[in-house]
């Protein structure tokens, strides 16, 4: 999964102030006049965070870059390094510190990288099931069903398009799925057979509710969609102004395109580049100039494709 762009930011700015500790702590070593043997403890520190934080491969880096620095300091002055300051001795202290942090950077690294990896899997699992979920239960409404899967596809190429991480569009998909879910009344019956689950016969009493209790009950699970949820009608956009999530205005601009294409009666001669044009001159509209052009391309795109695959020749 690709991190978001302020989660890189938070990373750029950890990986800055540890590499300024190394040397800050590489400028001690220099200055130290006795037992500098101690000195060198101190660089596990920059190590153990940058491999919890950054992971293997970054922290395996700093911690060559602390063995080399810390290498050339030692090799300006041999004295007061320790009790015994012969060159053989200091060699082999300095490799066996050396080989220990680096050991340290690799396995604290690989816990992280295989944090990552188990969090990764678990939001694709969860995505999944509120996919599974969400089109099983709008099976019972055609329409429903064939409107949330254009909106949730056209989303995605949209973000994409606007060059959002992987997490992002994941919940800008769901909660693209999840939106009409207001629309749906559902029993517990059906929400067991839709996750496969044994029908009790203790539990056969049902309690029908709106899809809207489910889409809140989930909101525990999808962190990332929840929000994008709360923030799509023009209501709440109104309310919170230009605070609102970013892959809530790309829902918003995609819904309204959608209404205005698969409206009957504003078909004739009209385009896409109609429909988006009309998004965009509208007086109450608030779509973002940056998701109308995003969307614009995605549509121009489909329509030269739809083109070459009708004409391959021309």
């Amino acid at each position: 999964m690709i991190p978001a762009k302020s989660d890189r930011n938070q990373e750029l700015t950890l990986e800055i102030m540890l590499v300024l500790v190394t040397a800050a702590i590489a400028c001690l070593l220099y200055y130290t006049e006795a037992m500098k043997i101690v000195v060198l403890n101190l660089f596990y520190l920059p190590i153990v965070m940058a491999g919890f934080f950054l992971g293997r491969y970054r922290a395996g880096v700093l911690a060559l870059l602390a063995v080399v620095t810390a290498t050339i300091v030692i090799c300006i002055d041999f004295t007061g390094f320790g009790t015994m300051n012969s060159p053989l001795s200091i060699g082999l202290s300095v490799t066996l510190w050396g080989s220990v942090l680096g050991l340290t950077a690799l396995l604290v690294g690989t816990l992280c990288d295989d944090r990552d990896a188990r969090r990764v899997e678990a939001h694709e699992a969860q995505v999944g099931v509120v996919e599974v979920l969400s089109r099983y239960l709008q099976s019972a409404n055609p329409v429903l069903e064939s409107r949330a899967k254009r909106v949730a596809s056209l989303s995605e190429e949209v973000a994409r398009k606007m060059r959002l991480s992987a997490k992002e569009i994941d919940d800008i998909r769901v909660a693209a799925l999840l939106i009409d879910m207001e629309n749906i009344e559902i029993t517990a019956r059906v929400i067991r057979k839709a996750v496969g689950a044994m029908e009790d016969d203790s539990m056969s009493k049902q309690r029908t509710f709106h899809g809207t209790e489910l889409v809140q009950s989930l909101g525990t699970v999808l962190t990332g969609a929840f929000p994008l949820l709360l923030n799509t009608t023009e209501e709440a956009a109104a309310a919170e102004g230009h605070s609102i999530p970013f892959g809530a205005r790309i829902i918003r601009t995609v819904r309204a395109y959608e209404t205005l294409e698969s409206d009957p009666w504003q078909h004739g001669d009209r385009t896409p580049e109609s429909f988006l044009d009309e998004l965009q001159s509208g007086i109450d509209s608030d779509h973002h100039p940056a998701v109308l052009h995003a969307l614009r391309l995605v549509v121009t795109g489909r329509d030269s494709a739809q083109v070459a695959a009708g004409n391959p020749a021309g």
